[in-house]
């Protein structure tokens, strides 16, 4: 079972690296980018034989206590 976690800063919170990222598309001749926030994607490779809803909850609770920082980010989760 795979599971994909994509992890973005919330609404409201500076993205530095997201500007920059918009500021170069623009020195490249892509003027109509107007915003740009960038995030990260994490894929977890889970033993087989755990049922959908715990690899649920147990990713969940690798994000709250390690690959997001809940203050300033959000994630979602998908189970393959």
């Amino acid at each position: 079972m795979k599971a994909r976690v994509e992890v973005m800063l919330r609404e409201g919170v500076l993205d530095p690296q997201g500007e920059a990222v918009r500021h170069a598309l623009a020195s490249l001749g892509y003027d109509e980018v107007r915003g740009l926030r960038q995030g990260k994607l994490i894929e977890i490779d889970l033993e087989d034989g755990i049922d959908p809803q715990t690899a649920r909850a147990r990713v969940a609770e690798m994000c709250d206590k390690l690959l997001a920082n809940t203050v300033v980010e959000t994630f979602r989760i998908e189970i393959d």
